[in-house]
C-alpha cells in the first residue's frame, strides 16, 4: 500500500468533513469566544455594578425579593449574591407567559438598576453556540458537528505530519497564491489541533443523545454523582448544579416554612457568606436549594435545606464525587476556560480563533483549486481508511451514522457518473 495512496484518502476525508461542518465550526468559533468573555460583556450591558458607595447595611434577603416581586408583579424563584461587593443583585422572577427576568437589585438601597430577560444577550450567544436556538434538532447537530471536528483535526494532523522534507511549520510561497494559503491553513491547523480537538471532546457532554448516555454510564457505574439526592426543580437549577448531579429525584422535606432570611443564615453558617444562588421551593414540601458560584470544577458544591424545619437535607461537594464526574466536570471548567485564570482563558480564545481561521482559509484553498475535490484513492485504500473513520464514528453514534449517509451519498454519485 502506497503511503500517496492513503494520503489521498486522508484528504479527501478531510475534505468532505470540512465542506459538512464548516459554517456551523465557524458559528460555534465566534460564539465560543465571546462567550468566554460573558461577564464581561454583560457588565458593558447591563448594571451589573452597583454605582452608589453608600455605607450602609445589606438589605435582608426576604426584603429583597419582596421590592422585586412588588415591583416584577411575578413570582421570585432564584437569588444570586455575588462574591464582589460592587455587584448587584440578580434576582430572577418566572412570568406567567413562562419568560424569566433577572432583575439587578442595588442590595443596599434596594433600588431595581434595570433587568435582563431570559438570559440577555449571553444566553443568545449561548444558544447559538449550541444551536439550542432549534431545539433537539439543533443539540443532535451539535453533536454531529463534534464528531466530524474530530476527525478534522485527526484527518489534518496526518495531512500536516512533516515527512519527506515537508515541515508541519512553514509559510512558503508568494503571499495570495496557493502555497502561501495551504502553508497558512496547514501550520494554523497543525499548531492548534490539540486545543480545538479538547474543545470538541469537552464539548460533547452538553449534547442531549451522547452527553445523556455517558451520564448515564457515570451513575450506573457510581463513579460520578454522590449517593444523595439532589434537587431538579427547573432548567435554572440543573444549570446551577455540576454536570453529574442534574439527573436525580427531589429529597422530600417537611411541611411550613422558615423563610429564605433563616435559609441565608444557615447557608452563611455552612460557608456560604456570598458568592452563591439561593433557589426557593417550587412547591409546598420541597427543600431550598444553594449552589456555590464558582469557577473552578473543583469548588463546586451545593446544599438542600428543609424548608420547614431548616435542616441540611444534603450537603454536595467535590470530594463526594467519583473519577467520570471528575474528569467531566474538570473538562467543562477547562472548556469554558475557567479552571486556571486568564491564562486557561487566552488559551481556549486562541483555540476559537484559529479555528475561525482555518474554517475562512478553507474555501480560499478550494478557490484556488478551481473548486476540485482531492483526487480518489485504490478502491481498497478508500475502503480501508473509510473502516477507520467508521470505527471513530462508533464512538459518537450520531457522527458515525451521518458518515454512513456521506458514504452513501459518495456511493451515490459515483454510480450516477458512471452511469
Amino acid at each position: 500500500m502506497k503511503q500517496a495512496d492513503v494520503y489521498r484518502a486522508m484528504w479527501r476525508w478531510h475534505f468532505y468533513a470540512g465542506l459538512i461542518v464548516l459554517p456551523v465550526l465557524a458559528l460555534m468559533a465566534v460564539t465560543g469566544a465571546l462567550y468566554l468573555y460573558k461577564s464581561e460583556i454583560e457588565a458593558l450591558l447591563y448594571p451589573v455594578h452597583v454605582m452608589s458607595t453608600e455605607d450602609r447595611p445589606t438589605l435582608a434577603p426576604a426584603h429583597i425579593i419582596s421590592i422585586t416581586e412588588q415591583s416584577a408583579k411575578a413570582r421570585v424563584i432564584q437569588l444570586l449574591h455575588p462574591s464582589a461587593p460592587d455587584e448587584s443583585w440578580r434576582v430572577t422572577t418566572d412570568t406567567r407567559n413562562g419568560r424569566e427576568i433577572v432583575y439587578f437589585v442595588d442590595a443596599k438601597s434596594g433600588l431595581i438598576l434595570g433587568h435582563m430577560t431570559d438570559g440577555g444577550v449571553m444566553q443568545t450567544v449561548r444558544d447559538l453556540h449550541s444551536l439550542a436556538l432549534t431545539g433537539p434538532v439543533g443539540n443532535r447537530l451539535v453533536e454531529v458537528v463534534a464528531g466530524w471536528a474530530i476527525l478534522l483535526c485527526v484527518t489534518g494532523l496526518y495531512l500536516r505530519w512533516p515527512r519527506r522534507g515537508q515541515p508541519a511549520l512553514a509559510i512558503r510561497g508568494r503571499a495570495g497564491g496557493r502555497l502561501f494559503w495551504r502553508d497558512v491553513h496547514g501550520t494554523l491547523g497543525f499548531l492548534s489541533a490539540g486545543v480545538i480537538l479538547f474543545l470538541a471532546i469537552t464539548g460533547m457532554p452538553w449534547t442531549n443523545v451522547w452527553g445523556g448516555g455517558l451520564r448515564a454510564v457515570v451513575a450506573a457505574r457510581g463513579v460520578g454523582r454522590p449517593p444523595m439526592k439532589v434537587n431538579p426543580w427547573a432548567t435554572p437549577v440543573k444549570q446551577a448544579l455540576p454536570w453529574t448531579l442534574r439527573e436525580q429525584g427531589a429529597p422530600a422535606g417537611g411541611p411550613g416554612d422558615i423563610g429564605v432570611d433563616a435559609v441565608a443564615r444557615i447557608a452563611a453558617r455552612h460557608g456560604f457568606a456570598s458568592g452563591y444562588q439561593l433557589f426557593l421551593p417550587a412547591s409546598p414540601g420541597a427543600p431550598y436549594l444553594v449552589t456555590a458560584v464558582t469557577t473552578r470544577a473543583d469548588a463546586a458544591r451545593a446544599i438542600a435545606i428543609d424548608a420547614g424545619t431548616g435542616a441540611v437535607l444534603q450537603d454536595m461537594d467535590w470530594r463526594q464525587f467519583g473519577i467520570g464526574a471528575k474528569s467531566v466536570e474538570w473538562g467543562v471548567a477547562t472548556h469554558q476556560g475557567q479552571q486556571y485564570g486568564e491564562a486557561n482563558r487566552l488559551l481556549m480564545l486562541a483555540g476559537c480563533l484559529c479555528l475561525l481561521a482555518l474554517c475562512l482559509t478553507a474555501p480560499i484553498l478550494w478557490w484556488k483549486r478551481r473548486f476540485a475535490s482531492p483526487p480518489p484513492a485504490p478502491p481498497g485504500v478508500q475502503r480501508m481508511i473509510a473502516g477507520l473513520m467508521l470505527a471513530l464514528g462508533l464512538l459518537f453514534p450520531l457522527t458515525g451514522l451521518s458518515m454512513v449517509a456521506a458514504l452513501a451519498g459518495e456511493w451515490l454519485v459515483g454510480r450516477l457518473k458512471r452511469a
